[in-house]
């Protein structure tokens, strides 16, 4: 144990950040590797179809209920750079869905292209397979994976996401980081680490950035970190659009894995309509569920500071009725400029993973987040690392706590170690 605590950076991995150590990385049953193996390239022709369907909408070939959603509350500025026919091909090239390890396989409760934790994933790959030869994409995946999409350029991180600034310190070097607040855009090319609702806030950043002359990814399209992408995903009136450019196949193997999602707005339904799947008539009467009925979860959408790091999720059935109308009535005042969504709410099932308290070995049972970072270059899509993110079963929301262990994801099941054995292997490690 004392050889991986030895071997964080100096600079550390996570600004003022702390977790559980396993020496043991999650083992995945073949079962989910398979998924995972598959995921990566739907996720794909899922940014692909909806990068298409918002630019198709506002051409007025698709519904225009499309791109007015996705635009809500962003700025003009913002929303012209995203048209911009320089960009129009432009996808991130880095992929992370949020999956839940379920029973049946898993529950896809985020999907982000913009995500935290590539470097940490590289530092633990490089750590831990100094012993296991068994990571999903080896000792050297996560390096090689952004090495591929970034060589050259630098990374800039915002004061919002600061917290990740000492994995990307790790990942590039020091002389590769910016300050957003500060950066002047130059004929370097850059990688952002800043959602785009930091947009407004970067004021020397806006005034030097130019689609013609500025290469940025993942792009400026801030329709593609929207979560209302997960709640068109359903709706029947795009039902053909989706099946056209995911075929039948993929649509039904992204359905087994995305929760059913709605958008959450109050326009009055006609007296013979009901909100699909809920069967109500309007979200008042959602409001009115009983605990056991509130298996479901509220999120803001995209474009929000309370968008990213489990902030603005509201889990309904562990919530009071009072405490989930008060949610819901916000969500539906919101509409007008932040949309939300709400989701079928998917526990995951419980495992239990050994860490180290001390000296000892202690054992948590909890549940467990997986997540693939996909990486896209030459045309195809490589699964490159899974950070696993376990945390304690009474946990309401499976996210990166002190609580929880962090440790990467593995491919085969090494021999089973009994209990009294961990000891000697926590001298050895």
């Amino acid at each position: 144990m004392q050889f991986i605590r030895n071997h964080v950076p100096p600079s550390g991995l996570f600004k003022d950040k702390e977790w559980r150590v396993s020496p043991f990385s999650f083992v995945l049953d073949e079962r989910y590797v398979e998924i995972l193996n598959r995921l990566g390239i739907y996720l794909q022709k899922f940014y692909e179809a909806a990068d298409l369907l918002y630019r198709l909408s506002v051409r007025g070939k698709q519904p225009s209920f499309v791109y007015e959603l996705l635009d809500r509350g962003k700025p003009r500025e913002l929303i012209e750079i995203s048209r911009s026919e320089k960009l129009k091909n432009d996808l991130p090239r880095v992929i992370r869905p949020d999956l839940i390890l379920t029973e049946e396989g898993f529950a896809l409760c985020e999907l982000d292209s913009v995500p935290g934790g590539i470097g940490l994933t590289a530092w633990l790959q490089e750590t831990y397979g100094q012993w296991d030869e068994s990571l999903i994409g080896g000792r050297e995946g996560m390096k090689q994976g952004f090495k591929a999409i970034f060589p050259k350029g630098v990374v800039v991180v915002s004061e919002e996401a600061i917290t990740y600034w000492p994995e990307f310190e790790y990942l590039v070097g020091l002389e590769r980081m910016r300050h957003a607040e500060s950066y002047a855009f130059d004929c370097q090319p850059v990688y952002r680490f800043f959602e785009c609702f930091d947009w407004e806030k970067l004021s020397t950043l806006r005034k030097s950035y130019s689609p013609d002359r500025c290469s940025i990814t993942p792009p400026l399209k801030p329709y593609l970190e929207e979560k209302l992408l997960l709640a068109f995903f359903w709706l029947k009136s795009l039902t053909d659009f989706w099946k056209r450019y995911l075929s039948e196949k993929g649509m039904q193997f992204l359905r087994k894995l995305i929760p059913y999602t709605w958008v959450v707005d109050p326009t009055p339904l006609p007296y013979n309509a009901v909100i699909p799947g809920l069967e109500v008539q309007s979200w008042k009467e959602v409001g009115a569920f009983s605990q056991s009925q509130r298996e479901l979860v509220l999120k803001v959408s995209g474009f929000s500071p309370l968008a990213w790091g489990s902030r603005g999720v509201y889990i309904g059935s562990d919530m009071s009725s009072s405490e989930w109308q008060e949610k819901l009535a916000m969500a539906l005042a919101d509409f007008p400029h932040h949309p939300w969504i709400m989701q079928r709410f998917v526990r995951g099932k419980l495992i239990k993973h050994p860490y180290v308290e001390g000296q000892k070995m202690e054992e948590m049972i909890g549940r467990t987040r997986i997540s693939p970072y996909y990486f896209v270059y030459d045309s195809q899509v490589h699964l490159c690392g899974v950070l696993v993110t376990i945390c304690p079963a009474d946990k309401k929301i499976i996210h990166g706590m002190k609580e929880a262990i962090l440790v990467p994801g593995a491919l085969a099941k090494p021999e089973e170690r009994k209990k009294e054995e961990w000891n000697e292997v926590l001298e050895v490690r």
